[in-house]
């Protein structure tokens, strides 16, 4: 099993703890709502990551077919899932800046304008990846998600 199955267990686990220790829960304004769904897009899209590294590193035969194959039939689902979440996000984010404003001084809101633009570049290299495979697209598409991954992190921690 891949490191990353467990960093995404510990990132839900964290963001499920935040959203219900939230003052508000259960009743929690819709930018919560939004964000949560963002996120949680996020993670399902990014387990596709350790689906990949458990199949280069797993080493029966049997199980690395299995897992690809799954994977083979997620892959379109996988960039719709991506775009839905970058419309939760932008959602999120909009509703956000409509209710407070924008303050360069506080840290949460600059992570999350940060994790956007990561975001943005992750998806549009995912999609110019399906009409130009590149090595370079997929390095870029790959690190794009693990820089996502921690300022998701930062950003509910903050």
């Amino acid at each position: 099993m891949s490191k990353w199955f467990l960093f995404n267990f510990i990132l839900l686990i964290i963001l499920i703890w935040n959203v219900m220790g939230h003052f508000s829960f259960p009743n929690l304004q819709i930018h919560i709502w939004f964000g949560l769904m963002g996120a949680l897009l996020f993670i399902y899209n990014w387990t596709r990551n350790a689906v990949f590294e458990t199949i280069r590193n797993v080493p029966n035969r049997k199980t690395k077919v299995k897992l690809a194959r799954l994977s083979k039939r997620v892959v379109t689902l996988h960039r719709w899932t991506g775009n839905i979440a970058l419309v939760a996000i932008l959602a999120h984010g909009s509703l956000v800046m409509y209710r407070y404003g924008f303050s360069i001084s506080n840290y949460k809101m600059v992570v999350g304008v940060i994790a956007l633009v990561t975001l943005a570049i992750q998806i549009a290299t995912g999609w110019l990846r399906l009409y130009k495979p590149t090595i370079k697209l997929r390095y870029i598409h790959l690190y794009m998600g693990m820089t996502l991954f921690f300022l998701i992190l930062l950003h509910i921690v903050l």
